[in-house]
This record gives C-alpha cells, structure tokens and sequence, in this order.
C-alpha cells in the first residue's frame, strides 16, 4: 500500500501541482491604485489635449475675458447710477425744503398784505375832515368773531399840526336789542384812558350775549365829563 502511494506521487499519474508568489493584499491594493491613477491621468490628458485641439478652451477664456469686462463695466455704470441718483434725492430734497420755505414766505406775505390793508384802511382816514374838530374820532368799525364776541376798531386823531397831547378816556358801547327789549353793552366798566400824541389806533373784543341783537356801536373820547368827539357805526 505504501509503495502504490509513493509510486503515483513519483510517476505521472501524480496530481499537478501550482507554484504562486505570495504577494500581500494591501501590495495588490496599491497597484491597482496606482493603475487607476494612471488611466484617469491619461484620460484627463486626452480630454484637455483634445479641447484645445478643437479650441474650447480658448473660446473659454475669451468669454470669460468678456464677461469679466462687461461685469466691470456694469459695476461702473451701477456706480454712476448711483451717484446720480444720490444728487438727485439731494436735489429733490432742496428743491421740497424750498417750496416749503415759500409757502411759508407767500403765507407771511399775505398776512402781512392784509394787515397793510388794514393799516391803509386807517391811515386814509387820517386825512383831516372838512369840520373844525381839532380832536376826532375816524374809522370806527365793528365785526361778529363769534356768536358771543364782536370785535371793534377806532382811530382817535387830531386835525391840528403839532398839537399838544391829550390825555382822556375812550368808551365803546355796543346798542341794540336782547329778547326784543332794548339793550346796551360797555366794552368796560369804566373808560379806556388814551393818551393821543397825534393819531391813536385801538382795538379790542367784547363779549356779548347769544342772543343778543348789535345795531349799533358808538365810541366817544372823554375828557373828565364833557365829551369831546362822538362817531356811531351803524350795523
């Protein structure tokens, strides 16, 4: 039995054998790294070789080229566009500052038109009357502010050049009806003194009843008890 074994090991009926190379797995590994790198780097090299044999990537770079330059030139046109319209909020402001300053200024000047036509409502009545009165009273006028209140004007002058000063007592009285009776209205309790040098302008406002009906306003300068001038303003 022995000898059958060691005769087929050592005839050809033996079984064949194979001789490899023991060579770790991490080795193996690392080769086939290093193949696929080297293929990816040919085929990297052949794309790029073959984009500029065609001229891709020269078409490329000039678009990019222009495209940065027109970026450049979009960014200085967005600069100037801002900068005019910066001005023109600056402007705009100014210009809404100034309207406002002119409306302002034509209301001021219309106050002030009004009064001067008030003031040459007054002074046309400086001019001195056909009478011999050396002290008068000129441009007498009333008006309703309000269903309670009215409000009177007078101008106390005197015809004369260079006259003395007078000194006297001025009173307003408001005339008419209150529930069908008569009635009447000092604008105080006592007179206004006045001291006249020349001309004199008063005014002021009266509280009257509601119901109260003016017909009349009569202003009289004083001097003590004797009455000097008298001028009534029918309503």
């Amino acid at each position: 039995m022995r000898f059958r074994l060691l005769r087929r090991k050592l005839t050809v009926s033996a079984p064949r054998m194979s001789v490899r190379s023991a060579l770790p797995w991490p080795f193996r590994w690392l080769l086939g790294a290093v193949v696929l790198g080297f293929s990816g780097s040919l085929a990297l090299w052949a794309f790029e070789f073959g984009r500029d044999i065609a001229g891709l990537d020269r078409a490329s770079k000039q678009e990019l080229t222009q495209l940065r330059n027109e970026v450049q030139t979009l960014r200085a046109e967005l600069l100037n566009a801002q900068s005019v319209a910066n001005t023109s909020e600056s402007l705009l402001t100014t210009e809404r500052s100034a309207q406002e300053q002119l409306a302002v200024r034509i209301r001021q000047l219309e106050a002030d038109n009004e009064l001067l036509r008030t003031d040459l409502g007054f002074f046309e009545r400086l001019i001195p009357g056909s009478g011999g009165d050396v002290l008068s009273i000129r441009g007498l006028q009333a008006e309703r502010v309000s269903d309670t209140q009215w409000r009177w004007q007078a101008l106390m002058m005197q015809a004369t050049k260079n006259a003395p000063d007078f000194k006297g007592a001025l009173q307003i009285t408001f005339t008419g009806t209150l529930d069908g009776k008569p009635w009447s209205l000092a604008q105080a309790p006592s007179p206004q003194p006045v001291l006249i040098k020349g001309y004199l302008r008063l005014e002021g406002i009266v509280d009257v009843p509601a119901q109260a009906v003016v017909k009349n306003v009569t202003a009289k300068i004083l001097q003590g008890n004797s009455v000097r001038s008298v001028q009534t303003f029918q309503l």
